[in-house]
């Protein structure tokens, strides 16, 4: 099916926890089979989203403004409704409309180095029960990370009040949740959390970028089971060691739904949780040794996570 769409130290405290293959096209898994990859078309389709992820990382101020740089650039028609955060208690976020798409955009902040605050949240690596308020029809063996589920609940209230007066205003019946790193985990979190809260006739779509395992096989599961009114991306980069983090044998799983780059325009659709091959992330880095930090700011088509990163690396380039 097409898929159209409606920093190094990041969890640097997490990759002692690397839990445990590539040759060129066409892929094969483990058992021999060919898995599939995205048409240069396809990969385009996500590439407004990368953007939108890249840019959750630069100040409240210029996402009001919509003035950060290339990734503001790039998507000149959005229209900013609110952001917030402080990029250390709470990560920056903001809530918005992109007319050509016709979804409402939710974008969350990663890891900033600067911020210990969020550091120490990438690196709470235990289970809890989940929060049956914000999750009710989540079953009762579902845990995820205590640090992801905290950072969530802070702004929960926020985003939620902000996505249903833009979906309101807008007449808009589809939104799309991007973050990058511990931005990837809040947007899988808030994915999920508004799939359970919204009127059903609204799509919900998370794209996250480098996303770290966010809860147990049975919230994994019970991920999955939203579709097909949930969606769910993770992109992760050639040898990031980050998606495969904390361990499985920490009983941590990841849903469906990744996409591997193994080339700029060789991506890879794994099929499954946590799928096993080579052309994907568990395969792709089976220790520490064959992980590369720098893989998990990019480039995922070009587009690099922070906020005006891409410039700094390519001075003069235009968007």
């Amino acid at each position: 099916m097409p898929w159209i769409l409606p920093p190094a130290f990041t969890l640097l405290s997490c990759i002692l926890l690397i839990s445990r293959s590539a040759a060129a096209l066409p892929y094969a898994s483990e058992d021999g089979t060919t898995l599939p990859t995205l048409l240069s078309g396809e990969i385009a389709q996500l590439r407004p989203f990368t953007h939108y992820a890249s840019a959750a990382y630069c100040h409240p101020d210029e996402i009001i403004d919509w003035s950060c740089e290339e990734n503001c650039q790039a998507n000149s028609h959005f229209q900013p409704f609110v952001s917030g955060g402080d990029g250390g208690a709470m990560q920056y976020w903001y809530v918005g409309y992109d007319a050509i798409l016709d979804t409402v955009i939710l974008a969350h902040q990663g890891t900033d180095i600067g911020y210990l605050f969020a550091a120490w949240t990438d690196a709470c690596l235990f289970l809890q029960p989940i929060d049956d308020h914000l999750f009710p029809s989540a079953p009762l063996d579902a845990q995820v990370h205590t640090g992801f589920a905290t950072a969530h609940a802070r702004t929960a209230p926020y985003v939620s009040a902000a996505i249903q007066t833009v979906l309101d205003f807008h007449d808009a019946s589809s939104v799309t949740v991007v973050g990058h790193s511990l931005g990837a985990a809040l947007a899988l979190l808030d994915g999920v959390y508004l799939s359970i809260h919204l009127p059903p006739e609204i799509a919900v779509t998370v794209i996250g970028y480098g996303m770290p395992r966010v809860g147990n096989a049975p919230w994994a599961d019970f991920v999955d089971g939203l579709a097909p009114r949930l969606r769910i991306v993770r992109v992760n980069n050639g040898h990031d060691p980050v998606p495969i983090v904390p361990g499985q044998f920490l009983g941590y799983q990841h849903p469906s739904g990744e996409l591997h780059i193994k080339a700029p325009d060789e991506w890879t659709v794994c099929p499954g949780q946590d799928n096993p091959s080579t052309e994907c992330s568990v395969g792709a880095v089976p220790d520490i040794l064959s992980a590369d930090l720098h893989a998990h700011s990019g480039p995922y088509d070009g587009v690099w996570m922070g906020c005006g990163l891409e410039s700094m690396l390519y001075p003069g380039r235009e968007v």
